[in-house]
């Protein structure tokens, strides 16, 4: 039963958490901002985290870790928010409604991309046969675009003047922003004191794997690439566009181990060695040798027109992509990694190495390089299709 000190002990320990909670709820209640402000909040935050993670397929140099960074104290950000706004209308989702699902649906989303995104910060993996944790992460934040989209147009309400109380709504912001960030660094200190497969992490959130191993590392498609294995005997390299000496090139032209001596084209296309990182939009990366051909020895043989301003690479599944002129200069057209042929899975005969890009930019199976004066736009939409159209 205890003593009448310890009851009271007790009992005033009691009255110092109901106190706490007290004081605890006040502050939430404080730093909570009005409803339509919460709303709009959401969708800011959403806008941020999904234009930076499309930004981030694109960003592959060290200057653009900022762009990682926005996405993951965004991201981290919204968790407050949400909670807020799930505890708001949890009621509400109780008496369910066509409108009112896709609402659930889309929360379960929104909070299905956090965690994984955590999950994965935390060194997390998962086996979905071809994909995998990160693509999960990123499918249920695509997932969030269109639902949020048919929500703000059942229920998003634009906030008002008498929404905002100056110095307090600036404060509740602060605090959002400010608790997002503190979690951030928080995970980083976490992964390293916990030693989890996450703290080696690159600042795109890609781990490492199969480094100086030759064709070890992982063979990964984009979208519906998947052609049949190249014959070297009968493949060409056509080279195009607005060049003075058009020119197709056998695989003995540009390959060190093909009789690339004997070579009859314009100019010398010298073998060159360049020591590259491939960092894969699935969440790895690799770094290596390749071997190949400089880029800006190809194009000094055929000799470039003036104006030209982009050098397009283009598969054999219709897959292609375009770099600005002097970065293209600096890339190399590999047939061989760490010293051994490119396998098919990573590109036989010809796979494009372009040094601070994402591996989906990298072209496997080239079969043409063109030289333009402008970009050819309608390659976003081939990155898509491409495979399917063989």
């Amino acid at each position: 039963m205890g003593t009448p000190d310890d009851r009271d002990g007790v009992a005033r320990l009691g009255e110092a958490f109901g106190r706490l909670r007290t004081a605890l709820a006040r502050l939430g209640a404080a730093l909570t901002p009005h409803p339509r402000l919460v709303d709009w909040s959401l969708f800011a935050l959403l806008a941020v985290v999904f234009a930076t993670g499309v930004l981030g397929f694109l960003s592959g140099r060290p200057d653009r870790a900022w762009v990682f960074v926005t996405h993951g104290v965004a991201g981290l950000s919204l968790v407050a928010l949400l909670y807020v706004k799930l505890r708001r209308v949890r009621r509400r989702l109780a008496r369910p409604t066509v409108t009112r699902a896709l609402s659930a649906l889309m929360a379960a989303a929104t909070v299905g991309a956090l965690a994984t995104g955590v999950w994965w910060t935390f060194g997390g993996s998962l086996d979905l046969g071809p994909w995998g944790l990160l693509n999960l992460h990123v499918g249920l934040g695509l997932a969030v675009v269109p639902l949020l989209a048919y929500h703000l147009t059942r229920r998003f309400h634009a906030p008002s003047a008498a929404d905002f109380d100056g110095r307090r709504t600036a404060l509740r912001y602060t605090a959002v922003v400010a608790g997002g960030a503190l979690a951030w660094r928080l995970q980083g200190t976490a992964n390293r004191l916990l030693d989890t497969a996450g703290a080696a992490r690159r600042f795109t959130g890609s781990r490492e794997t199969g480094s100086d191993e030759g064709n070890a590392f992982p063979v990964t498609a984009w979208v519906a690439d998947d052609p049949d294995p190249v014959d070297a005997g009968t493949w060409r390299l056509s080279v195009r566009g607005a060049v003075d000496a058009p020119v197709d090139l056998a695989y003995a032209d540009v390959s060190p181990d093909a009789g690339a001596s004997a070579r009859e084209t314009p100019g010398s296309l010298a073998v060159r060695e360049d020591r590259a990182l491939l960092d894969c939009t699935s969440g790895w990366y690799s770094e290596h040798d390749w071997q190949g051909v400089r880029v800006g020895d190809l194009l000094d043989a055929v000799g470039v027109r003036d104006g030209a301003a982009w050098i397009q690479f283009r598969s054999v599944t219709g897959y292609r992509w375009s770099l600005p002129l002097e970065e293209a200069r600096d890339a190399t057209l590999a047939t061989h990694v760490d010293g051994e042929r490119l396998a098919h899975g990573h590109g036989f005969p010809l796979r494009l190495v372009a040094p601070g890009r994402r591996g989906f930019q990298w072209v496997k199976w080239v079969e043409t390089v063109r030289v333009t004066r402008r970009r050819d736009r309608s390659e976003w939409l081939a990155i898509f299709l491409s495979g399917v159209e063989e």
